[in-house]
């Protein structure tokens, strides 16, 4: 191939796979499957490496992360980064309006954008490369998170082209899609991790993430709106707005140049109203004089600047009657508690049914029956209730609590001390856990399995033909049977059964992730299968062993000791087995750089600036052996940041040398 078709290829590759990333991550309508997906990015990835030339830093290979941040730097703002004044009424805008008129006469522009609710953040950018991200912080100072904001797919890491300043700063908002944070929420639940409130604080969440892997897993998205440099090269904000976007900066399209307050009203009534239908949350417009000039005229005060202000959109609320409370069952035994309204009309949608969350919260409203309540949208998506209507209470209605019992199956439920959830302890005989851990079994995440849904598992289970994940590689036997279900052709018949049969190649850490075992995660999965190597090792380690592998806390460590510790679930690994799934970890060929470690043997624990992995990695490419508990066999424990107490106490009882991960590299010559 020739060095032009390579670029012609590259750069036809590179969009492709921003347009597939957006469809799935934006609209969540993939177009492509993953396994097309990666793919094509691996081709990519080849030809970057064959014509390296033509690395773009934006490239889709680019923003995989995998630094550890030990602790986030504080960085000083060169420009503060101020809050707006709020106005919440048409008169308080009058008046913001009046007071620009006493310092700068009429003759002015204001400039309205959207008040996205996301995370604030500062880019600098030296000769067109971004070398600094900074959260807003307390306004004068603000927390460094270069690495994890480099992950960002609109965020430019070198701009192309453009006739920007040497160095300059923006200043943008990071925020999550409603989609992406809708299906990200649905995994922590059904992980049994706790959901976040709203996309700003998933937002924000994964900013301060210490792994910038992970990061990158969780699709962020930015809007930049305002330049800053040393001699501003633009007489007014709405010249740079459109300078910025032709650098290459993702720029909100739907800024407004007014000229008059009344085209600023407008402008406010006009997104009250479609802010609905945006595939991300505002909570207001931002409204801001256009002359550069004009506003240094008008300066700041102690806490914002004077030549802007934002009106705040009121959350939407409504009041409707609580017809009843009903109950969810998750493939986890979480037992979620949901209120069913009289239909009413709430942002643009007709909303039935309210989330409850526990029992606590039912605690706190203390609904009755027939209660009138408060229901509320703002940056939920999830309408919630909020309050009741306590003078539409009737006299003695009786008190709705929280049911005692499994609504599905009617086993009395249990409540882990220091969680707000209920659960029911009945996994092999409840119906929504048994088909909700089949269908997170068979999920795209998991095994991948095509040839089957949810309904189909539904359907399936319904009939007597699946009760456990290992039924479904006993189905083959079934297909007269099968053959018999309403609007399930031989050919469906044949794609699953084909589906199933593939599933038995996917490798160990989907399979443990499939199993569903409570806060087993995609990325806890992966850390466990390359520790314990198999699940032999890993459903004999004691509480000790699995903290010492890399991100397996108390929590998680006493949920796989739980799991494996239940006969049935023993027996279902047997099972799944001898069906031919993969339960050993593929071993990666180890290279062997020296013998400078030979016969020595390592644990690490802690973070450090390089990943754990890849200190593993040095460790055995130079002839060192890794342990996965610390005894008397240990010859050294590697410590790095936020290294477990009990760990260092061990070590010490048994007078095990705890060396840093530089003297590690002393040890090699390196």
């Amino acid at each position: 191939m020739s060095p032009a078709e390579a670029k012609q290829q590259i750069e036809a590759l590179s969009a492709e796979l921003k347009q597939h990333t957006y469809n799935y991550y934006v609209l969540a309508m993939p177009t492509i499957s993953d396994f097309d997906f990666d793919k094509k990015l691996e081709t990519l990835a080849a030809l970057e490496k064959q014509f390296p030339g033509f690395l773009d830093p934006d490239s889709p290979t680019q923003r995989v992360g995998g630094f550890i941040t030990k602790e986030f730097q504080t960085v000083r703002h060169r420009w503060p980064m101020l809050s707006l004044g709020n106005t919440y009424n048409e008169q308080e805008l009058l008046d913001f309006d009046q007071r620009i008129r006493k310092a700068i006469g009429d003759n002015f522009q204001y400039v309205c954008e959207l008040k996205f609710d996301g995370l604030s953040m500062s880019l600098t950018y030296q000769n067109g490369k971004l070398i600094r991200a900074v959260t807003r912080g307390d306004g004068t100072q603000g927390d460094d998170v270069t690495t994890n904001v480099k992950t960002i797919q609109s965020i430019p890491k070198q701009l192309k082209h453009g006739d920007y300043p040497a160095e300059f700063e923006i200043r943008g908002e990071v925020f999550m899609h409603l989609k992406a944070f809708e299906r990200l929420n649905q995994e922590r639940v059904e992980n049994g991790e706790q959901p976040y409130a709203n996309p700003r604080n998933f937002a924000s969440g994964t900013v301060k993430l210490q792994d910038s892997s992970e990061v990158a897993k969780r699709p962020l998205d930015c809007f930049l709106y305002f330049l800053y440099a040393e001699r501003p090269p633009f007489k007014t904000h709405w010249e740079s707005l459109q300078a910025v976007k032709s650098w290459g900066f993702h720029v909100n399209e739907h800024s407004r140049l007014c000229n008059t307050m009344d085209d600023v009203l407008a402008f406010i009534k006009e997104w009250d109203k479609r802010r609905f239908d945006l595939s991300y949350d505002i909570d207001g417009i931002v409204i801001k004089v256009n002359s550069y000039a004009q506003q240094e005229e008008l300066g700041f005060t102690a806490k914002s600047p004077r030549w802007a202000i934002s009106y705040k959109f009121k959350a939407e609320q409504v009041q409707t009657e609580l017809l009843a409370v009903t109950y969810q069952v998750g493939r986890t035994g979480a037992v979620t508690p949901v209120a069913n309204l009289k239909p009413v009309l709430l942002a643009g949608t007709t909303v039935k049914r309210a989330t409850l969350h526990n029992a606590n919260e039912m605690l706190r409203l203390d609904l009755h029956k027939g209660d009138w309540v408060f229901v509320e949208k703002g940056g939920e998506i999830i309408p919630k209730i909020i309050g009741v209507n306590m003078e539409k209470r009737v006299t003695g209605a009786p008190t709705i609590d929280y049911v005692t019992e499994c609504p599905a199956c009617a086993t009395p439920l249990t409540r882990v001390e220091g969680e707000a959830a209920f659960y029911c302890p009945n996994d092999e005989g409840c119906p929504p856990q048994i088909t909700g851990k089949i269908q997170h079994f068979i999920g795209r995440k998991a095994m991948n399995i095509d040839g089957l849904g949810d309904e189909t598992i539904e359907a399936l289970y319904q009939r007597g033909f699946i009760h456990h994940i290992s039924d479904l590689y006993k189905l083959y036997e079934q297909i007269d049977d099968l053959k018999k279900m309403e609007r399930f052709g031989e050919k469906s018949i044949n794609n699953m059964l084909d589906g199933i049969e593939k599933s038995k190649q996917m490798p160990f850490e989907k399979v443990l992730f499939g199993l569903g075992i409570r806060y087993i995660g995609e990325t806890v999965a992966k850390k466990l299968a390359v520790h314990f190597k198999n699940i032999d090792n890993l459903m004999a380690a004691t509480l000790d062993e699995l903290v010492v592998a890399e991100e397996i806390g108390d929590r998680i460590a006493h949920s796989i000791i739980e799991y494996f510790g239940n006969e049935h679930h023993r027996e279902e690994i047997k099972k799944l087995k001898a069906a031919g799934l993969q339960f050993v970890a593929e071993e990666k060929e180890v290279v062997l750089q020296s013998e400078a470690l030979a016969g020595k043997t390592f644990i690490i624990s802690g973070t450090f600036e390089k990943s754990r992995d890849e200190l593993k990695d040095i460790i055995e490419q130079n002839g060192g052996k890794i342990l996965s508990s610390i005894s008397a066999k240990l010859n050294y424990l590697v410590a790095g940041d936020n290294m477990g107490p009990s760990k260092l106490e061990k070590a010490q009882k048994l007078n095990i040398p705890i060396i840093s991960d530089e003297e590690l590299m002393g040890m090699i010559g390196g």
